[in-house]
Order: C-alpha cells, then sequence, then structure tokens
C-alpha cells in the first residue's frame, strides 16, 4: 500500500529514445482521461512515423554492442532493474492509479510480479545454449546449434495491467540479447514512462530500451519497420490482425497475447465456499473485470448450481466500488466511456437472449466523482452456452454462470469458443482434475485457487487468444532464434 499522503499530480511524459527524453513528437498530443472523473487531466506527447524510426536506428546502432556484452553483465543490469523498481514501489503504485483508476490494493497484487519477472529472465541470460547436433560420424561431420537474439524487438503492450505488460516482455527480450522498443498505451502512459526512467538510472546502454507512446500511426510503423525483428503484442484480436496482415506481408515473427473467455468448471464435489470466492473475485473483484486470462464463464454443475448461484450473488454484493485511492476499494473504473457503453450495451442483449440478470447491471455514482466510469459488479445466470455472453469478451465487472449435467457436458461447453487462453477446474478430485486439464483446449488450466500467471510457466492461448508464450524458459526461447553450423 502506499506510505505517504495522497498524491495527484500528474507526471510528465516524454518519448525515450536513444540518449533523449523529448517532451514532444511529430504524431501530436493525447488528452489522457481520469476514468475516475471523465475529465482530461493530462497531455501526453504522441510519436510519429519520424520518432519511430529514429528509435528503431538507436535500438539497431545499440544491438550490436549489448548482444556481444557478457551475460552475467546483462544479468546484473536486470538485477539492478528489478531492485529499482522496488525502491520506487508507493511511486509506481501512484501512477497505476494514475494511469488507469486501478485501485491501490490491486495495483499491489499487479506490482508484486514486476520484480519477480525480471529477476527470473535476469537469471536465463548467462544459461543461453545451444546443443551438440551430430557426433563425428563416417563423413567426419560435427554438428552444432547457436541460440541467438533477433534484434531490435517492438514491444506493443497493453492498457489493463501497462507495468506487467512490460514485464512479462521486456526482461526475457533483454536477457536474450535484444534491444527494444516499447510502444504503451496513450491510456496508460504514466508508469512506462518511470520504467524507461529506471532503465536509465539502472545503467542500461543508450537505445537498449526505448519508449515510444503513441497511437496506431506509431504502432503501424514499429510493426512494418524493416529493422525490427519481431513483434510482441497484448490486446484484442482487432487489433491484431491488422498487426498480423503487416507482419505476413514484411514475412516478420509475432507473438500474441490477446483475450479470453475462460471458462471455470465447479463440480459437485469442490470445496464450493472457496470456489464461490475464488471464482466471483477473480472476475468482480479484480481490475473492474479488465482481465484478458480471468474466468469470466462459470460453468456448474446442476447438483449444487442453486447453492452456489446464491454464494456468487452474496460475495458480489459485498465488492467495493470506489475511489481507488482509498485502500478499502476492491475496484474503481473501467477505461473509459466506449467500455461502459459497450459493457452496458453486452449486459442488456445478454438479458434479452435469455439470462437473468441476478444482480448489478448498471452504473455506480461514487461520492464526490460524478462522471467516471464507474460499473456494478454484475452477475447474469442462466446463460446461453452459444450467446453472445458466452462467446464475447467483455472485459468489464460482468460473470455469466451457467449450468452443466456432468464432466463430458461441462467440457464440451468449456471448449464452445473460439478463444483458448486460460481455464479452470474446481474439484476435490485430483484424477478428475488430470482427465479434465488434459482435454480442455486452453493455453492453461488451472486447479483450485492456483493464479493464472506466474513467472515460472508459460502463459498464453490458443485459437483467438493468440500463440507464443510469455514466462518460463518457453519465453525466452521467443526471443532467440537458431542458427545449425556444421563442420567436416
Amino acid at each position: 500500500m502506499l506510505t505517504h499522503p495522497i498524491d495527484t499530480t500528474r507526471p510528465p511524459v516524454h518519448l525515450r529514445i536513444g540518449a533523449t527524453a523529448r517532451p514532444t513528437g511529430s504524431g501530436g498530443t493525447y488528452d489522457h482521461i481520469d476514468p475516475t472523473s471523465g475529465r482530461i487531466d493530462a497531455t501526453i506527447p504522441m510519436a510519429g512515423r519520424t520518432e519511430v524510426d529514429e528509435a528503431v536506428a538507436a535500438a539497431d546502432e545499440a544491438f550490436h554492442e549489448w548482444r556481444n556484452t557478457r551475460p552475467a553483465q546483462r544479468a546484473r543490469l536486470l538485477l539492478r532493474l528489478a531492485d529499482l523498481i522496488e525502491e520506487h514501489h508507493d511511486e509506481l503504485i501512484r501512477r497505476a492509479v494514475l494511469d488507469n483508476g486501478t485501485p491501490v490494493r490491486t495495483a499491489e497484487l499487479s506490482f508484486q510480479l514486476v520484480p519477480e519477472w525480471i529477476r527470473y529472465y535476469a537469471g536465463f541470460a548467462d544459461k543461453i545454449e545451444g546443443r551438440v547436433a551430430t557426433a563425428f560420424g563416417p563423413d567426419g561431420e560435427f554438428g552444432y546449434t547457436l541460440a541467438q537474439p533477433y534484434g531490435v524487438i517492438g514491444a506493443i503492450t497493453t492498457w489493463n495491467a501497462p507495468l506487467a505488460s512490460i514485464a512479462m516482455k521486456v526482461p526475457a527480450a533483454l536477457a536474450a540479447g535484444n534491444t527494444v522498443i516499447i510502444k504503451p498505451s496513450e491510456f496508460t502512459p504514466f508508469a512506462p514512462e518511470l520504467f524507461g526512467e529506471l532503465a536509465d538510472i539502472a545503467g542500461f546502454p543508450s537505445g537498449v530500451i526505448n519508449v515510444v507512446p503513441g497511437s496506431v500511426e506509431a504502432s503501424s510503423r514499429l510493426v512494418e519497420h524493416p529493422k525490427v525483428q519481431k513483434i510482441t503484442f497484448t490486446g484484442g484480436p482487432a487489433t491484431a490482425r491488422a498487426i498480423l496482415r503487416t507482419c505476413a506481408e514484411h514475412i516478420k515473427p509475432v507473438v500474441m497475447e490477446l483475450g479470453g473467455k475462460s471458462a471455470n468448471l465447479i463440480f459437485a464435489d469442490a470445496d464450493l465456499e472457496s470456489a464461490i470466492k475464488y471464482g466471483t473475485l477473480r472476475v468482480l473483484g479484480l481490475q473492474a473485470g479488465q482481465g484478458c486470462g480471468f474466468p469470466t464463464r462459470m460453468l456448474v454443475q446442476r447438483s449444487v448450481y442453486d447453492e452456489v448461484l446464491s454464494g456468487v450473488v452474496k460475495t458480489a454484493e459485498a465488492i467495493k466500488v470506489g475511489d481507488p485511492w482509498d485502500p478499502t476499494t476492491d475496484i474503481g473504473p473501467v477505461i473509459n466511456a466506449a467500455a461502459i457503453d459497450r459493457i452496458l450495451g453486452m449486459i442488456e442483449r445478454a438479458k434479452r437472449d435469455g439470462a437473468k440478470l441476478v444482480t448489478g447491471g448498471g452504473r455506480v455514482d461514487v461520492d464526490g466523482l460524478g462522471g467516471g466510469y464507474f460499473l456494478q459488479p454484475t452477475v447474469l445466470a442462466d446463460v446461453d452456452p452459444h450467446s453472445e455472453l458466452a462467446q464475447t469478451e467483455v472485459f468489464g465487472p460482468v460473470l455469466a454462470v451457467m449450468p452443466f449435467h456432468d464432466e463430458k457436458e461441462a467440457i464440451e461447453i468449456a471448449n464452445s469458443t473460439q478463444y483458448g487462453l486460460t481455464s479452470y477446474v474446481q474439484t476435490n478430485d485430483l484424477r478428475r482434475a488430470h482427465r479434465v486439464a488434459e482435454q480442455l483446449v486452453a493455453g492453461g488450466t488451472m486447479i483450485g485457487g492456483a493464479p493464472n500467471v506466474h513467472p515460472q510457466r508459460p502463459f498464453g492461448g490458443l485459437g483467438i487468444s493468440g500463440f507464443g508464450k510469455e514466462g518460463g524458459p518457453e519465453g525466452i526461447a521467443e526471443f532467440l532464434r537458431v542458427k545449425a553450423v556444421a563442420i567436416v
């Protein structure tokens, strides 16, 4: 939690290119809107094509030195950056609130992952190795492989957890010997600004880490630039398709961490009290439901359906919506007015599709914060598994609850969407847990109360949830390409 009096001053934002921090860019400016009030609170400089080209030039020049930097030194710099992140804990928590209205208690949870993620990949910097591909044979060939960095990586990060998004991409790329250009969302520029500043203080060579806030123009140029060797993107399928079209034209590899419509299967033999709390709070009590891997579809075995639904409603109605600076607040606003309209529209259509609204469904007026984008935690029951609400990501505090008869039906419903990011299983039958996990079509299955993201294991989806991994050894492998060498 914050340990100093509340300071709502908006910090200045810069374009961090090479050794310079620029207060303006050719992409113009963006009026940042405080989602707690709906009012403009800062003017953000935006990178245009010119600044992206300059950032790529700086990163490309720095790459030749950085790839030849001793791995132990790359590790030391990453460890120093992790230390600095922790030393600036209060300021980064403050900026999380300023960026998108994340409550201080939720920002704390997200923050804890960041230094862990950096340190995890610092440990990989001196452990990158190839393998012997052949032994001496009749022809005398000796073959081996080299794991080499790509070069310049374009990292387009998301707005719902901007610092965590950076941490899930950038340390792995750096540890592998690449240089990086971060294109943060214009919705959330404040935490990425400090990340870039701390990287400079940590001692990273000029051009190794560049930060260029910008709009679609900046992203498009970063993706198409011939010297950017790979793109890693977190966001929605619509933007992903545009990026993929450009990457296809240039035959450029990508990592895509996209949306989700994750199913949470609650069997009758589960610890229902724990399952209710976990399944409700993970959707409605964190980030105002704005998380790609949240268990937004709750599938409940019919024999305990009424009991679980009653507990879900009770838990949802105890969630406190309010001022994100208040340490007792559970969830703050959604990101903007467009999100409010979209989410409320989906709730109304779900009711027309036959879903039963059992709690929530409207806006919340928070004392002293008129005009903010606050929504009630919302639960809809008896949701048709094939309806819009069950098939489309809401990205808001909305939970869809639906019954199932047996294990077979639960798996069929869970696998009935185009998404495949995360899945969840609640049961006390270990054999069932493993059996169901094997059959769920998703990048990961969390059993019991396991968190869906951890630095030591891969995170990433299937289907329109994307491809590629962040976390674990698989995460650093995304930023290495393998060369085969043979000698006779």
